[in-house]
């Protein structure tokens, strides 16, 4: 059987004890603490956001001030589809002080797209498009060809100038595009999929 050597100096008064214990468990908590940040902000960096709509040119589909879970990994995978919704760079913000809009891809590379009579066709098909609550307003537009590694959105808000988007600043860089909205998870009562 294993004996212990005696201790050699003075044993810890119990009040002693107790403080070691005490910093020793603020201690353990504080860099649990401090690695559940950086495993979030790593996350964030690379594989969701979390983002707040502002405005209203996703009305119907998504309105002013709710809240959604966006992923930042699903475009290393595969292209944007016809009908995802995106978060991107607006184009008109500086690169020093970005700015960021939500949009319906509505075009993929080499889909023509045109707006004739207030209605949308995407190589020469009408769209069906029951996500909105209106025709496109804005008047007659293209066709317009999407280029290669480029993206068309729009806003689900077809009422006249409720919507800044491809019809506005032309279609979208693939980079520019830094995830899918995948569903609204506030408020409570308005959680759902996208």
């Amino acid at each position: 059987m294993d004996a212990l050597a005696p201790s050699s100096g003075p044993l810890p008064s119990p009040e002693t004890s107790k403080q070691t214990g005490r910093a020793g468990y603020l201690r353990d908590w504080l860099v649990t603490l401090l690695i559940v940040l950086i495993v979030l902000l790593l996350l964030n960096l690379f594989v969701f956001n979390l983002s707040t709509v502002r405005g209203h040119s996703m009305q119907p589909t998504l309105m002013e001030s709710q809240h959604l879970f966006v992923n930042k990994l699903v475009y290393n995978f595969h292209d944007p589809a016809r009908g995802d919704i995106v978060i991107l760079k607006d184009p008109d913000s500086k690169s020093s002080n970005p700015r960021f809009l939500v949009k319906r891809v509505i075009g993929t590379p080499g889909d023509v797209i045109r707006v004739e009579h207030n209605r949308l066709y995407v190589n020469g098909e009408l769209l069906n498009e029951p996500y909105t609550n209106s025709r496109v307003e804005d008047g007659d537009y293209g066709p317009f060809t999407v280029e290669p590694g480029h993206f068309f959105v729009m806003g689900d808000n077809r009422h006249t100038a409720a919507s800044k988007d491809s019809r506005y600043f032309g279609s979208i860089k693939s980079q520019d595009l830094l995830g899918r909205a995948e569903f609204i998870f506030w408020p409570i009562s308005g959680w759902k999929w996208l």
